[in-house]
């Protein structure tokens, strides 16, 4: 049976690609997208082919790029504009294949293996074909990675930036892949390389002659995998255009502009993160069984704590009550809250729900109190869906401070 043909494509410094797209200028200058210094998002998210010669990297602080490089220049996000090139850059990959799994916003595999008689049957030929089509047609380049497995693909696409394809086949990947650094392997964490390193596995190839026993051994079930990685064993699919895992939980995070003090701070906070978390609930008809609070302080301190609820919901109220609760019980008062993130777990279509929430004949008065709320929410999601989120919004950020708004203006701006 013949090997696949897998491409793994990934833009190259996508935000700041993309930026240049509205002005080419910056090409001639050193420039990185960044979160906003004042309220504490300040680190680079991405940086131009010009910052990169100042060993300016991804997600170090403004402060430490800026140290490097005085003169460069700073752009905020524009999530809406990444997305919609996001759209067409994928809508370039799925003219070759209906096997595109994307992989974040700037990265997709391709499985080619069916639909190369169509084009010539030569994948490298193709993987080089819809490189240029990406540069001419949305101005931005990607590299490509060509194997027959995805492990490989990956590596591949690393291997040459920018604008480059890399073949990594049977009678070229031990000469390429050997030597690369373990930690550039899919899947292996800085944790995970720093173990490797304990017995002086410092390079993919020293994993890949690493004893297979031994590796389980040590590792569990992980280090047959890592064996098999390193070896190029990977027969995982390349999922079809549109078909993703289901959604394991939902959660929003937030850095606030300053420290949360006191009880008004840390509701006005949880109101706001629990409303978002449950719009989205909503939006996928689903409904949560857990709520989970992480909250870090000013010295980066950090907890996770979580709680499960007496019945499923998508409720606003409920994530937010479930969640005052564990910061009540968990997060001493007079503690500063840097960060706090809410996630609602253990999902479930909300149709499958109706049975686990069938109420005793004690708390049935209670039941149409909460088709009034889910009534309530669902009306607000078609309001802010008709007229935008902040057409109908909480009391309590009214005139606050914490600064929960801010990012929505920057990300929306238009193109300068």
């Amino acid at each position: 049976m013949p090997d696949r043909v897998i491409l793994h494509c990934d833009c190259n410094s996508f935000y700041a690609s993309v930026e240049e797209t509205f002005r080419p200028e910056l090409r001639g200058v050193p420039m990185a997208v960044a979160g906003d210094p004042a309220r504490r998002h300040g680190i680079i998210l991405a940086k131009n082919e010009l910052a990169k010669k100042y060993n300016i990297k991804t997600a170090e602080t403004v402060w430490s790029a800026k140290v490097k490089c005085p003169q460069l220049t700073l752009l905020p996000p524009r999530h809406d504009v990444y997305g919609q090139f996001c759209e067409r850059v994928n809508a370039i990959y799925e003219q070759y294949t209906p096997q595109v799994e994307r992989f974040g916003s700037d990265e997709s595999f391709l499985d080619l293996t069916g639909c190369l008689r169509r084009f010539g049957g030569d994948g490298v030929k193709c993987a080089h074909e819809i490189r240029e089509r990406v540069h001419r047609e949305i101005g931005i380049t990607i590299s490509v990675g060509v194997s027959w497995n995805k492990i490989f693909a990956k590596l591949g696409s690393d291997y040459k930036k920018p604008d480059a394809v890399t073949v990594i086949d049977r009678d070229n990947w031990w000469e390429i892949v050997c030597p690369l650094p373990v930690g550039d392997l899919f899947f292996v964490g800085r944790k995970t390389a720093e173990a490797l390193a304990k017995y002086g596995i410092i390079t993919i190839g020293q994993l890949a002659s690493s004893n297979p026993k031994w590796l389980t051994e040590r590792f569990g079930k992980a280090g047959d995998a890592l064996y098999n990685n390193a070896n190029g064993m990977d027969s995982s699919p390349v999922a079809e255009t549109g078909v993703s895992e289901q959604v394991k939980s939902i959660g929003n995070g937030f850095t606030f502009k300053r420290d949360l003090v006191g009880d008004e701070d840390i509701r006005a906070g949880v109101i706001y993160l629990a409303d978002s978390v449950a719009t989205r609930l909503r939006k996928h008809d689903l409904k949560c069984r857990t709520v989970t609070v992480a909250l870090k302080d000013n010295t980066l301190k950090s907890i996770t704590r979580q709680t499960s609820l007496p019945a499923p919901t998508y409720l606003a109220a409920d994530v937010g009550e479930s969640a005052l609760a564990l910061i009540t019980k968990h997060w001493p008062r007079e503690k500063p809250i840097r960060t706090l993130t809410i996630t609602a777990g253990n999902l479930a279509a909300a149709s499958s729900c109706a049975q686990a929430e069938q109420l005793s004949m004690f708390d049935e008065p209670l039941r149409p109190k909460s088709e009034r709320a889910e009534r309530l929410e669902r009306a607000i999601d078609g309001i802010r869906g008709r007229f935008g989120e902040r057409a109908v919004q909480p009391a309590v950020l009214m005139g606050s401070d914490i600064g929960v708004w801010v990012e929505e203006e920057n990300s929306s701006a238009p193109p300068d």
